[in-house]
């Protein structure tokens, strides 16, 4: 089992651990379909935060999960993973949480499912944001592959 330093804990979080880690299992399952992309290419060119959807992945079953589950939550839980998300990604400090919320609620577009899904290692900045504010799902990961 892979051990996970944690920040301090964010007050209030409204996504329960064990949604977080069925989310991140589904974006893994998601990513393992979708060929990778070269980061170096073109990565001045483009902000991934604005970039469509891999195409290539576009229609399929994973994705579709991945989005189902993602949908399935609250629009304001929707837009808590945004802001794991953007926390994982080094876009905010975990710090910055109200911010990095407030934001994420400002920029919401009706689509949260199909841009988190559209975002290229997803799993890891969910899980990395996640680190940063203190939720561990180390055990609930462990747990959640058990089944």
């Amino acid at each position: 089992m892979k051990t996970v330093e944690t920040g301090p804990r964010v007050e209030n979080f409204p996504v329960s651990e064990d949604s977080l880690a069925a989310i991140i299992q589904e974006a893994r399952a998601y990513e393992e379909i979708v060929p990778e992309t070269d980061v170096e290419d073109g990565a001045d060119e483009l902000d991934e935060r604005d970039a469509p959807p891999h195409d290539e992945g576009l229609g399929h079953p994973e994705r579709q999960v991945l989005m189902e589950a993602i949908r399935a939550l609250s629009m304001g839980r929707q837009e808590a993973l945004v802001a794991v998300c953007w926390i994982g990604r080094g876009d905010y400090e975990a710090e910055e949480w109200d911010e990095a919320l407030k934001f994420a609620a400002e920029r919401d577009n009706g689509n949260v499912a199909g841009y988190l899904a559209g975002i290229p290692m997803l799993a890891d900045y969910l899980e990395a944001g996640a680190a940063a504010l203190g939720i561990n799902l180390s055990d609930t990961s462990s747990q959640s592959m058990s089944h």
